[in-house]
């Protein structure tokens, strides 16, 4: 038996989108966990990226919910990307670790 696979990589959820004056919550900005340039985020472009948080109530016997989104571009020239999500992500996600997947996903 092999050892386990992981299908997906992580990054961390930097903030939203922002000028100096205004931030746009519908789009997150995500740092690739060992990608360092622009041209390394080509591959994770339209990849879906969840946001899994833990929550007091339980539905349907779990208290674990998740919020996906999508890899919509790169953001500068330092591995970070941008992602759109289903609901805006909180801001209490800034700093916490989100799974990007890696498999392919259908559109």
């Amino acid at each position: 038996m092999g050892k386990p696979v992981r299908l997906y990589t992580r990054a961390r959820v930097l903030g939203y989108k922002r000028s100096r004056h205004i931030q746009s919550p519908d789009t997150s900005l995500l740092k690739l966990e060992n990608v360092a340039t622009k041209e390394e985020t080509g591959f994770y472009l339209g990849k879906r990226v969840a946001y899994i948080y833990r929550a007091k109530r339980v539905i349907k016997g779990s208290n674990v919910r998740v919020v996906w989104g999508r890899i919509t571009r790169s953001h500068g020239n330092s591995g970070v990307v941008r992602a759109k999500f289903a609901k805006n992500l909180p801001p209490k996600s800034f700093g916490s670790i989100i799974r990007v997947m890696l498999y392919p996903s259908s559109i």
